[in-house]
């Protein structure tokens, strides 16, 4: 399965809990430490304009610039096409990408790391609504793959993710991709 195919599916899921968020859902807490629902948008829309800035340039000058302005999901909405559009074509894969402080990868692996961000922000959106998040399942095991391999040394420090966290033997493949992440699966607005 092509990795692009995935996210793709991953971001149909986001894109139908973006297009009915609310400007009330914008102060919203999210499991994201710190974050408003506004904040996890808006590095949503980011993060998608830096990796299709990254996939056409080779890197992407701001990882942060992201706006959502009025309308949050127009600006969603536009972050995600302009991510699908620069990752579209099959020479991106071969490229090699610097990829905001993480390094230069072949493109093929910053496509795969988009993946990890768009699943996990997933979970994010649907806990911060209160809506259910059945990610395909497919994408939550490559995803989790990725995430496998992503040391608990130096986490902290450049801010992009907790320590991983304990989850039971039989918690589900999203739950063990979450803690993998430093999420807790339990997190909830209440």
């Amino acid at each position: 399965m092509d990795l692009r195919e995935l996210d793709r599916r991953t971001l149909l899921v986001l894109d139908k809990m973006v297009a009915g968020v609310t400007a009330a859902d914008l102060a919203r807490p999210t499991p994201c430490a710190g974050w408003t629902l506004a904040d996890l948008l808006r590095h949503q829309v980011s993060e998608n304009h830096a990796f299709a800035t990254a996939a056409r340039e080779g890197s992407a000058p701001d990882w942060d610039a992201g706006v959502l302005g009025d309308d949050a999901y127009a600006a969603y909405r536009a972050s995600v096409e302009d991510f699908l559009d620069a990752f579209a074509g099959d020479a991106v894969l071969e490229r090699q990408l610097t990829i905001n402080h993480f390094g230069t990868f072949p493109g093929s692996i910053a496509a795969h790391m988009h993946l990890v961000d768009t699943v996990a922000h997933g979970w994010d959106l649907a806990r911060t609504l209160g809506l259910p998040y059945e990610p395909d399942a497919e994408a939550v095991y490559i995803a989790s793959k990725l995430a496998e391999r992503i040391p608990d040394e130096g986490r902290e420090k450049n801010g992009s993710f907790a320590r991983s966290v304990e989850v039971p033997a039989d918690a589900s493949p999203l739950d063990r991709f979450l803690a993998l992440l430093g999420r807790d699966p339990a997190w909830s607005l209440s």
